[in-house]
């Protein structure tokens, strides 16, 4: 009965699909702005309560302080790292089919045994896949860059707007965000407010803790892949060993991909430098594994590999590259809410609680 009342529930809602339809067109235009300074209030509160508290700043003093410090260390990223980046990528792209070729060609080489003909009609036919389908999207792109013109400025139009709007709602966020919970809870009657506030605290803490240590590890994967490919002389390493921190964002799935365009360019140079890029990936992986992300992100979330997996790929089909990266998070906070709901259906119902069925003891014999 419950089931036939869900499944009712769901074919209603998406016949009135509609009705959602102010609310995404008005997602659409804060969303971004929102999302961003959601962001970096979980990354910079704890720096502002640590002024605060131990030096009795006011929190708009730490705030703004904080705000000169991160421009500072933007426009130093844009002077001196930018540059360099953009020179990199563009050197990257540019012999990047040489590197493809390259290492297409080795593979080829080192399946030409008899014994491994399918295999390499395998690869052969996903290497002319891949290559048609390259050309093909780089061939729509240009004939859709005209027609597509005016998307293309609206969604730069609106990414600037959400940039520049962004630190405003960030200080406020900061200035005030503590007092959001006790102002939301005037919302709910008396006895369930501090149900409330404890549920509301619940999910902040596991979203401070991910979306906080997520980027701090993704931070030093970022900075250890660069130095680690510096080290060995592997072209491109900054560009590589930034692609590789933003691509960490992506929980277990990240790093992987991003030793593509590493194992590409150091089959490229040599074998040695090859076998150089996988030892950088294993000592990479080993810190991490071991050290940084233990320490960083602890044991909070408690969320099984295989569920994160199951969630990238759902989430990830579902909402694009968006869902990939906030489908953790949002996982995250179901699975609060979802508990709680299950243990007030468990403390309501009564249809839970066992029975302990008490077997008397036998008398002994005097």
């Amino acid at each position: 009965m419950i089931t036939l009342l869900v499944l009712l529930i769901l074919l209603v809602v998406s016949k009135i699909m509609w009705i959602f339809t102010p609310f995404k067109q008005f997602f659409n235009i804060v969303g971004l702005p929102i999302v961003l300074a959601g962001v970096f209030y979980y990354l910079i509160n704890p720096l502002v309560d640590r002024l605060e508290q131990r030096f009795n700043m006011k929190r708009t003093w730490s705030i703004s302080i904080i705000f000169v410090v991160v421009a500072i260390l933007i426009v130093w990223g844009i002077v001196a790292l930018i540059p360099v980046v953009r020179s990199q990528s563009i050197a990257l792209i540019n012999n990047w089919p040489d590197y493809w070729n390259h290492a297409v060609s080795e593979v080829n080489g080192f399946l030409r045994d008899p014994r491994l003909s399918e295999v390499q009609k395998q690869v052969q036919n996903i290497n002319k896949d891949t290559v048609a389908s390259i050309t093909k999207s780089v061939s729509s792109f240009a004939n859709n860059t005209v027609s597509s013109l005016g998307n293309v400025i609206g969604m730069l139009t609106k990414v600037i707007i959400g940039v520049i709007t962004m630190p405003f709602i960030l200080f406020y966020l900061l200035k005030d965000g503590h007092q959001l919970p006790n102002y939301l809870a005037r919302f709910f009657p008396v006895n369930q407010r501090e149900r409330f506030k404890s549920i509301s605290g619940e999910i902040n803490n596991q979203l401070s803790q991910y979306i906080r240590g997520q980027l701090i590890v993704a931070f030093f994967v970022g900075l250890m892949f660069f130095i680690g490919y510096t080290i060995i002389g592997l072209k491109f390493a900054l560009t590589i060993g930034i692609a590789a921190g933003f691509l960490n964002l992506i929980p277990y799935l990240g790093s992987f991909l991003a030793m593509i365009p590493s194992i590409v360019i150091g089959a490229f140079m040599s074998p040695a430098m090859l076998l150089q890029v996988l030892l950088v990936f294993v000592i990479e992986q080993t810190i991490e594994g071991r050290f940084i992300s233990p320490l960083v992100l602890g044991s909070n979330l408690s969320i099984h590999p295989v569920t994160i997996l199951i969630v990238l790929l759902a989430s990830g089909q579902m909402f694009g590259i968006i869902g990939v990266i906030f489908g953790i998070p949002a996982y995250a906070v179901l699975k609060v809410l979802i508990s709680h709901l299950f243990n007030w259906l468990k403390r309501t119902s009564g249809e839970y609680q066992e029975t302990v069925v008490m077997t008397p003891t036998p008398k002994k014999n005097k």
